[in-house]
């Protein structure tokens, strides 16, 4: 089985998001990290839900709901 050269590269570390966290340490370049995050997160959740109504939609249609 062949390697992934993506495997070998090494894993950037996300900064730490807590829901209502104090935010006013935080700075600018910070605080846009801290939303490309979420932002990224929420793609990520959106394709999830996507991805389980096809799964349910093709699972109806066999069973013909």
């Amino acid at each position: 089985m062949a390697i992934d050269p993506e495997e070998l590269l090494p894993k950037k570390k996300l900064p730490d998001i807590v829901p209502g966290q104090d935010l006013s340490a935080l700075s600018e370049h910070e605080l846009e990290a801290r939303i490309a995050v979420l932002e990224a997160e929420i793609g990520r959740s959106r394709e999830a839900i996507a991805a389980r109504r096809h799964t349910k939609s093709a699972a109806d249609a066999f069973f013909k709901r």
